[in-house]
């Protein structure tokens, strides 16, 4: 079993440009989120998943640099770029966390990681109850070629609609513990409020560590102020009527699905 970490990563935003590049106490914004995977010790491979426009070549020369793997795929359907990227190295398991979250949990990480070595029917695993931008994932390649063979969007940006199907998958939701349960926190860079909450909460730390979800909470506990510079952005989600649309599309095709997984399982 061959369980891989992806880093979902583009440069294409436009309320924030260039983000992922932008400084945090001496790194860019990627390079903290690297540091992070590379502390996940159940993934045997590392790698920066991004698209093959020029515009994301900084993505790929940073990989190199901090000498993990690259993947240049498809720039608009993120759960295809997933597959063909966990396929190429060859993952039965991906754990992954998109690039705008410099503070996931590791310890979940090795967590999931841990679930499917022991239980190899899972399919979805996902962690609730930290603040946006901490919770992690953990999907079976095959659950993922099964969504991308029968999905009607191109665009999956955000996708957790697409494969949280406990009526088609093993889904597993990880309530963590009492100690890493924390809402009131906003830990992912989507505006500039975002941008401006991390570089004051990295400059309290070390340049070189690695900053543990506990101490970050504890921190911003201490200092109330830092916690409320980004609590009013609105997190991104997709609309009701595309939620709708899924749902059915499910409802309606359930047995074509259900048998095209068996195939694809038994492959």
């Amino acid at each position: 079993m061959k369980i891989g970490f992806l880093i979902t990563a583009r440069l294409k935003s436009t309320r924030l440009k260039l983000k992922l590049l932008k400084p945090l106490n001496g790194y860019s914004v990627i390079e903290r989120v690297i540091q992070r995977a590379k502390q996940v010790k159940e993934c045997s491979d590392v790698v920066l998943c991004t698209s093959h426009l020029t515009q994301d070549l900084p993505l790929m020369r940073i990989a190199i640099k901090n000498d993990i793997y690259y993947y240049n795929g498809d720039p608009e359907d993120v759960l295809q770029r997933m597959l063909d990227a966990a396929e190429l190295f060859q993952m039965d398991y991906i754990v992954g966390i998109t690039a705008d979250n410099p503070l996931f949990s590791i310890q979940h990480a090795n967590i999931i990681s841990d679930m499917f070595r022991f239980d190899d029917t899972l399919d979805f695993v996902y962690t609730t109850g930290m603040p946006i931008g901490v919770n992690i994932y953990g999907i079976k390649t095959k659950a993922l070629k099964t969504v991308c063979s029968v999905k009607e969007e191109v665009d999956t940006e955000i996708w957790g609609y697409l494969i949280n199907r406990p009526e088609i998958f093993n889904v597993r939701e990880v309530r963590v513990e009492d100690e890493y349960q924390c809402k009131n926190y906003r830990m992912t860079l989507d505006e500039i409020n975002d941008y401006n909450f991390f570089v004051q909460l990295y400059e309290m730390f070390p340049k070189d560590s690695v900053i543990d979800v506990l101490d970050a909470y504890h921190y911003l506990q201490e200092n109330p102020d830092i916690a409320a510079i980004n609590s009013m952005v609105v997190q991104k989600d997709l609309n009701n009527e595309v939620k709708e649309k899924i749902s059915k599309f499910y409802e309606e095709n359930k047995d074509n699905i259900l048998n095209l997984k068996n195939k694809i399982y038994s492959e």
